[in-house]
Order: C-alpha cells, then sequence, then structure tokens
C-alpha cells in the first residue's frame, strides 16, 4: 500500500514558476517510480514526468521546462516548473509505479494522490 499526497500548487502568471512536491507513505519509498500526471479541464489525463531509481522522463510538452527529482530520504519526490504557459493549468496528479518503469501510461501506476491545482494566468 502507499498513499501519496501532493503540495505546492497554486496561481502563478505566464512565465512564471512553481514547485509541486509528492509526500509518499506505506511501501519503501525507494523502490518503486514516481510520475507527475496533469489532467485540464475538458481533457484526460496525460503524462508529464516521472523518475525511476535513476532515470527521468518528460513529455515533449513540458520537457526542458519541467525537472522531477527525488528524495529517498523524505520520501518526496518534486517538480520543478518554470516559464509556465496557460496550457500547462491543469490538476496535477503524482502516482506509484510498483515495477519501477518509468512509464508514461496512467494504467502502470497502482496509486495516486488526489492532485494540485495549476492555474497559469495568461
Amino acid at each position: 500500500q502507499v498513499r501519496l499526497v501532493e503540495s505546492g500548487g497554486g496561481l502563478v502568471q505566464t512565465g512564471g514558476s512553481l514547485i509541486l512536491s509528492c509526500t509518499a507513505s506505506g511501501r519503501s519509498f525507494s523502490t518503486y517510480a514516481v510520475g507527475w500526471f496533469r489532467r485540464a479541464p475538458g481533457r484526460e489525463r496525460e503524462f508529464a514526468a516521472a523518475i525511476t531509481w535513476g532515470s527521468t522522463y518528460y513529455a515533449d510538452s513540458v520537457r526542458g521546462r519541467f525537472t522531477i527529482s527525488r528524495d529517498n530520504a523524505k520520501n518526496t519526490v518534486t517538480l520543478q516548473m518554470v516559464s509556465l504557459k496557460p496550457e500547462d493549468t491543469a490538476v496535477y496528479y503524482c502516482a506509484a509505479d510498483l515495477h519501477n518503469s518509468g512509464s508514461q501510461e496512467t494504467r502502470d501506476y497502482e496509486y495516486w494522490g488526489q492532485g494540485t491545482q495549476v492555474t497559469v494566468s495568461s
């Protein structure tokens, strides 16, 4: 069992920055991958970034602007977002992939947080 809690969302202007955090509890944190997904109004949930034991993965839409990192001592994964655009507006979710695959598919993630809202104003 894994419990995930996101924090750090909010309202920011175009070009601004935000840092999202995902804090995990339960199963040993260092044994699984964590991904960040987002869901914009009227759209399906989409992959943003993921981190395994030693690799990171990014969607083309965020590569170069978002950075994912993990601190296994603190059971935390962080998503640093810069140069934010209105199209980044969404609810952001972190999720646990117990197979540590770094997948971009929602079906490969077994546990999900409740999400945190990010709004980028134009």
